[in-house]
Protein backbone atom coordinates (compact mmCIF):
# COMPACT_ATOMS: atom_id res chain seq x y z
CA UNK A 1 0.00 0.00 0.00
CA UNK A 2 1.40 3.37 -1.04
CA UNK A 3 1.11 6.53 1.01
CA UNK A 4 0.80 9.36 -1.52
CA UNK A 5 1.06 13.14 -1.52
CA UNK A 6 -0.65 15.05 -4.35
CA UNK A 7 0.61 18.60 -5.01
CA UNK A 8 -1.12 21.09 -7.33
CA UNK A 9 -1.84 24.81 -7.00
CA UNK A 10 -5.18 24.53 -8.86
CA UNK A 11 -7.89 23.29 -6.41
CA UNK A 12 -10.10 21.56 -9.04
CA UNK A 13 -7.13 19.69 -10.51
CA UNK A 14 -5.89 18.75 -7.03
CA UNK A 15 -9.32 17.45 -6.02
CA UNK A 16 -9.61 15.36 -9.19
CA UNK A 17 -6.12 13.94 -8.76
CA UNK A 18 -6.74 13.01 -5.12
CA UNK A 19 -10.07 11.40 -6.01
CA UNK A 20 -8.54 9.23 -8.74
CA UNK A 21 -5.62 8.22 -6.55
CA UNK A 22 -8.01 7.10 -3.82
CA UNK A 23 -9.77 4.77 -6.27
CA UNK A 24 -6.65 2.68 -6.82
CA UNK A 25 -6.25 -0.47 -4.74
CA UNK A 26 -2.50 0.09 -4.33
CA UNK A 27 -3.00 3.45 -2.59
CA UNK A 28 -3.65 3.42 1.13
CA UNK A 29 -3.41 7.09 2.09
CA UNK A 30 -3.70 10.30 0.04
CA UNK A 31 -2.51 13.63 1.41
CA UNK A 32 -2.78 16.93 -0.49
CA UNK A 33 -0.92 20.24 -0.67
CA UNK A 34 -1.67 23.36 -2.67
CA UNK A 35 1.92 24.42 -3.33
CA UNK A 36 5.52 23.37 -2.86
CA UNK A 37 6.00 25.12 0.47
CA UNK A 38 2.92 23.44 1.95
CA UNK A 39 4.17 20.09 0.65
CA UNK A 40 7.53 20.55 2.39
CA UNK A 41 5.86 21.48 5.68
CA UNK A 42 3.77 18.34 5.50
CA UNK A 43 6.75 16.15 4.60
CA UNK A 44 8.63 17.44 7.63
CA UNK A 45 5.98 15.72 9.75
CA UNK A 46 5.23 12.59 7.77
CA UNK A 47 6.99 10.36 5.26
CA UNK A 48 5.15 9.32 2.09
CA UNK A 49 6.13 6.74 -0.51
CA UNK A 50 5.25 8.75 -3.61
CA UNK A 51 4.63 12.38 -4.56
CA UNK A 52 2.38 13.21 -7.54
CA UNK A 53 3.65 16.64 -8.43
CA UNK A 54 2.48 19.43 -10.73
CA UNK A 55 5.36 21.26 -12.41
CA UNK A 56 4.24 24.86 -12.96
CA UNK A 57 3.36 26.32 -9.56
CA UNK A 58 4.01 29.79 -8.10
CA UNK A 59 6.99 30.04 -5.78
CA UNK A 60 8.59 26.63 -5.53
CA UNK A 61 8.03 24.83 -8.85
CA UNK A 62 7.55 21.08 -9.11
CA UNK A 63 11.05 20.66 -10.50
CA UNK A 64 12.50 22.68 -7.64
CA UNK A 65 10.57 20.60 -5.11
CA UNK A 66 11.78 17.36 -6.72
CA UNK A 67 15.39 18.54 -6.31
CA UNK A 68 14.74 19.15 -2.61
CA UNK A 69 13.06 15.75 -2.18
CA UNK A 70 16.08 14.03 -3.74
CA UNK A 71 18.16 15.19 -0.76
CA UNK A 72 15.81 13.62 1.80
CA UNK A 73 17.18 10.74 3.84
CA UNK A 74 14.27 8.68 2.51
CA UNK A 75 13.30 10.39 -0.75
CA UNK A 76 9.85 9.47 -2.06
CA UNK A 77 9.27 8.30 -5.62
CA UNK A 78 8.19 11.23 -7.81
CA UNK A 79 5.53 11.24 -10.54
CA UNK A 80 5.09 14.51 -12.42
CA UNK A 81 1.57 15.47 -13.51
CA UNK A 82 1.45 18.44 -15.88
CA UNK A 83 -0.26 20.05 -18.85
CA UNK A 84 3.10 20.71 -20.51
CA UNK A 85 5.40 18.27 -22.27
CA UNK A 86 8.52 20.45 -22.42
CA UNK A 87 9.95 19.36 -19.06
CA UNK A 88 10.00 15.61 -19.60
CA UNK A 89 13.76 15.33 -20.13
CA UNK A 90 14.50 17.35 -16.99
CA UNK A 91 11.95 15.30 -15.05
CA UNK A 92 13.59 12.00 -15.88
CA UNK A 93 17.02 13.48 -15.18
CA UNK A 94 15.62 13.94 -11.66
CA UNK A 95 14.80 10.20 -11.59
CA UNK A 96 11.04 10.62 -11.84
CA UNK A 97 9.27 7.27 -12.20
CA UNK A 98 6.67 8.70 -14.61
CA UNK A 99 5.43 11.83 -16.39
CA UNK A 100 1.64 12.06 -16.76
CA UNK A 101 -0.03 14.62 -18.99
CA UNK A 102 -3.21 16.48 -18.07
CA UNK A 103 -6.13 16.06 -18.47
CA UNK A 104 -5.86 12.86 -16.44
CA UNK A 105 -6.99 9.56 -17.82
CA UNK A 106 -7.78 7.01 -15.15
CA UNK A 107 -5.91 4.22 -16.95
CA UNK A 108 -2.81 6.36 -17.48
CA UNK A 109 -2.75 7.53 -13.88
CA UNK A 110 -3.15 3.95 -12.64
CA UNK A 111 -0.18 2.95 -14.80
CA UNK A 112 1.87 5.63 -13.03
CA UNK A 113 0.75 4.23 -9.68
CA UNK A 114 1.87 0.77 -10.79
CA UNK A 115 5.30 2.12 -11.73
CA UNK A 116 5.61 3.93 -8.40
CA UNK A 117 4.54 0.78 -6.54
CA UNK A 118 7.15 -1.26 -8.39
CA UNK A 119 9.87 1.30 -7.67
CA UNK A 120 9.10 1.40 -3.94
CA UNK A 121 8.71 -2.39 -3.71
CA UNK A 122 11.99 -3.01 -5.54
CA UNK A 123 13.82 -0.69 -3.17
CA UNK A 124 12.31 -2.42 -0.15
CA UNK A 125 13.05 -5.89 -1.52
CA UNK A 126 16.65 -4.87 -2.11
CA UNK A 127 16.95 -4.00 1.56
CA UNK A 128 17.08 -0.26 0.99
CA UNK A 129 17.38 1.10 4.54
CA UNK A 130 15.43 4.23 3.60
CA UNK A 131 12.26 2.16 3.81
CA UNK A 132 12.90 0.51 7.16
CA UNK A 133 13.10 2.78 10.16
CA UNK A 134 15.65 2.01 12.89
CA UNK A 135 14.47 2.42 16.49
CA UNK A 136 16.72 2.74 19.54
CA UNK A 137 15.49 1.14 22.78
CA UNK A 138 17.16 0.99 26.18
CA UNK A 139 17.26 -1.80 28.73
CA UNK A 140 19.43 -1.74 31.84
CA UNK A 141 21.64 1.03 30.50
CA UNK A 142 22.21 -0.80 27.20
CA UNK A 143 20.96 0.76 23.96
CA UNK A 144 19.81 -1.65 21.30
CA UNK A 145 18.82 -0.85 17.72
CA UNK A 146 15.97 -2.74 16.06
CA UNK A 147 14.28 -2.28 12.71
CA UNK A 148 10.62 -1.53 12.25
CA UNK A 149 10.35 -4.60 10.00
CA UNK A 150 11.25 -6.76 13.03
CA UNK A 151 8.19 -5.53 14.96
CA UNK A 152 5.12 -7.81 14.81
CA UNK A 153 2.87 -5.72 17.03
CA UNK A 154 2.91 -2.90 19.56
CA UNK A 155 1.04 -2.70 22.85
CA UNK A 156 0.22 0.37 24.92
CA UNK A 157 1.92 0.58 28.30
CA UNK A 158 0.72 3.73 30.01
CA UNK A 159 2.09 6.71 28.10
CA UNK A 160 4.66 4.47 26.39
CA UNK A 161 4.57 1.72 23.78
CA UNK A 162 6.01 -1.77 24.00
CA UNK A 163 7.42 -3.23 20.78
CA UNK A 164 6.99 -6.98 20.33
CA UNK A 165 9.32 -8.50 17.75
CA UNK A 166 8.83 -11.62 15.66
CA UNK A 167 11.49 -13.47 17.66
CA UNK A 168 9.54 -12.98 20.90
CA UNK A 169 11.49 -9.97 22.13
CA UNK A 170 9.87 -7.08 23.98
CA UNK A 171 11.20 -3.50 24.14
CA UNK A 172 9.78 -0.42 25.84
CA UNK A 173 9.73 2.71 23.68
CA UNK A 174 9.22 6.12 25.27
CA UNK A 175 6.57 7.15 22.78
CA UNK A 176 2.73 7.00 22.90
CA UNK A 177 0.97 4.36 20.82
CA UNK A 178 -1.02 7.05 18.99
CA UNK A 179 2.20 8.67 17.77
CA UNK A 180 3.45 5.35 16.38
CA UNK A 181 0.08 4.76 14.73
CA UNK A 182 0.39 7.97 12.70
CA UNK A 183 4.07 7.43 11.96
CA UNK A 184 3.88 3.78 10.92
CA UNK A 185 0.55 3.71 9.07
CA UNK A 186 2.28 4.09 5.65
CA UNK A 187 4.45 1.06 6.52
CA UNK A 188 1.43 -1.23 6.93
CA UNK A 189 0.72 -0.96 10.66
CA UNK A 190 -2.95 -0.75 11.63
CA UNK A 191 -4.72 -0.06 14.93
CA UNK A 192 -6.90 -2.99 15.98
CA UNK A 193 -7.68 -1.92 19.55
CA UNK A 194 -7.02 1.05 21.81
CA UNK A 195 -4.16 -0.99 23.24
CA UNK A 196 -2.72 -2.63 20.11
CA UNK A 197 -1.09 -1.67 16.81
CA UNK A 198 -0.16 -4.55 14.51
CA UNK A 199 1.83 -5.13 11.33
CA UNK A 200 -0.56 -6.47 8.71
CA UNK A 201 2.13 -8.81 7.39
CA UNK A 202 2.39 -10.45 10.83
CA UNK A 203 -1.28 -11.45 11.06
CA UNK A 204 -1.63 -15.19 10.49
CA UNK A 205 -5.36 -15.56 11.24
CA UNK A 206 -8.45 -13.42 11.79
CA UNK A 207 -10.92 -15.28 13.99
CA UNK A 208 -14.59 -14.57 14.70
CA UNK A 209 -16.44 -15.93 17.74
CA UNK A 210 -19.95 -14.77 18.63
CA UNK A 211 -19.41 -11.51 16.76
CA UNK A 212 -16.08 -10.74 18.41
CA UNK A 213 -12.85 -10.81 16.45
CA UNK A 214 -9.28 -11.67 17.36
CA UNK A 215 -6.05 -11.88 15.38
CA UNK A 216 -3.34 -14.50 15.72
CA UNK A 217 0.31 -13.43 15.55
CA UNK A 218 2.63 -16.34 16.22
CA UNK A 219 1.72 -17.72 19.63
CA UNK A 220 -0.18 -14.54 20.58
CA UNK A 221 -3.90 -13.82 20.22
CA UNK A 222 -4.98 -10.17 20.33
CA UNK A 223 -8.49 -8.69 20.57
CA UNK A 224 -9.94 -6.53 17.80
CA UNK A 225 -12.33 -3.82 18.97
CA UNK A 226 -15.60 -3.38 17.10
CA UNK A 227 -14.71 0.13 15.92
CA UNK A 228 -11.60 -1.22 14.18
CA UNK A 229 -13.03 -4.49 12.82
CA UNK A 230 -14.29 -3.23 9.46
CA UNK A 231 -11.08 -1.38 8.54
CA UNK A 232 -8.97 -4.39 9.50
CA UNK A 233 -11.09 -6.79 7.44
CA UNK A 234 -10.97 -4.46 4.43
CA UNK A 235 -7.20 -4.10 4.67
CA UNK A 236 -6.69 -7.86 4.96
CA UNK A 237 -9.00 -8.53 2.00
CA UNK A 238 -7.16 -6.00 -0.18
CA UNK A 239 -3.84 -7.51 0.83
CA UNK A 240 -5.04 -11.04 0.07
CA UNK A 241 -6.19 -9.82 -3.32
CA UNK A 242 -2.64 -8.87 -4.25
CA UNK A 243 -2.36 -5.30 -2.97
CA UNK A 244 1.19 -4.52 -1.93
Amino acid sequence: MLSVLAVDDEPPALAELAYLLEQNEHVGQVLTAGDGAAALRLLEQQHVDTVFLDIRMPGLSGLDLARVLARFRRPPAVVFVTAYDDHAVTAFDLNAVDYVMKPYRRERLFEAIRRATDAVSDARAAGDSRYDETISVELGGVTRFIRRSEVAYVSAQGDYARLHTADGGSHLLRMPLATLEDRWAPAGFVRIHRSYLVALTSIEELRADAGRYTVVIGETTLPVSRRHTRELRDRLVRRAGGTR
